[in-house]
């Protein structure tokens, strides 16, 4: 076993002013999506003027905190939030969701693609491979937020986390999740980008990877308390993991056909 880092959730507080790892973490992500996104639609010849760019940042942005936090009402605590609506604007408790994140995303890029007359295939798939360095960063912020733990185990590398009132031995799983989730996935879904050349294969490709580590994944991740397992061993997490598993393998078949089509 080896010790827990004590890192200090908050970075600095000034009155009620409070900046937390977790939130930079967010704000650094959309930096670099900002910085990075422009070179990697140049890179596919994807012409975006400025405002429409910052537009597409702007709607982005509000797909990931809306549905985040939508994703989590409705998937993880419905009837609590359905008793404490006001509750649901509540962010600075916690509570976001990456299914939730990434039906919000996708619901707001239709809606840009729709108002600004673009292929949705088009803009996402240069995109996929910044989601993977949110996602990574993100998982960080939970492990110094020594939430979400994993299981207990008695492998060398477990931790005892601050906030388990069990104090028992757990898989630091937020670690495996960033490097699967947001290491390994960018890696995989930039190598497709750079060798792909039919739109929508990187999107699906990687709606179908995060799926699979996920599901791997949750395996070594200690289930919500107020959820448990739902179905036999699987949790929630597993349950919309595999939805887009198969989505995934429906549509990458569906874009494969109409290639050989053509």
């Amino acid at each position: 076993m080896i010790n827990y880092p004590q890192i200090n959730p908050t970075i600095v507080k000034l009155g009620f002013l409070e900046i937390r790892w977790y939130g930079l973490f967010y704000i650094i992500s959309f930096v670099l999506g900002y910085i990075f996104l422009k070179r990697f639609y140049a890179f596919k010849k994807i012409k975006i003027d400025k405002e429409q760019y910052d537009n597409l940042l702007f709607y982005i942005m509000l797909g990931v905190i809306i549905g985040g936090r939508l994703g989590y009402v409705l998937f993880y605590k419905p009837l609590f939030y359905l008793t404490h609506p006001l509750h649901i604007f509540a962010v600075w408790e916690g509570g976001m969701s990456f299914h939730g994140g990434a039906l919000g995303v996708i619901i707001f890029g239709l809606i840009f693609c729709k108002k600004y007359n673009f292929n949705f295939y088009q803009l996402a798939d240069p995109t996929m491979p910044l989601v993977a360095i949110g996602l990574g960063l993100g998982r960080l912020g939970n492990f110094i937020n020594a939430e979400l733990y994993g299981r207990v185990t008695k492998v060398p590398w477990a931790m005892i986390f601050p906030t388990d009132p069990e104090g028992l031995p757990r898989h630091p799983s937020q670690l495996y999740e960033s490097f699967l989730e947001g290491f390994v996935l960018f890696l995989l879904s930039y190598f497709i980008l750079r060798k792909s050349k039919r739109e929508g294969t990187v999107f699906w490709a990687f709606i179908g990877l995060y799926g699979i580590f996920r599901f791997f994944l949750e395996f070594f991740r200690e289930p919500d308390s107020f959820l448990g397992y739902l179905i036999g061993f699987l949790t929630m997490g597993q349950i919309l993991s595999s939805f887009m598993i198969f989505a995934s393998i429906i549509a990458l078949v569906v874009l494969h056909t109409k290639k050989n089509e053509n």
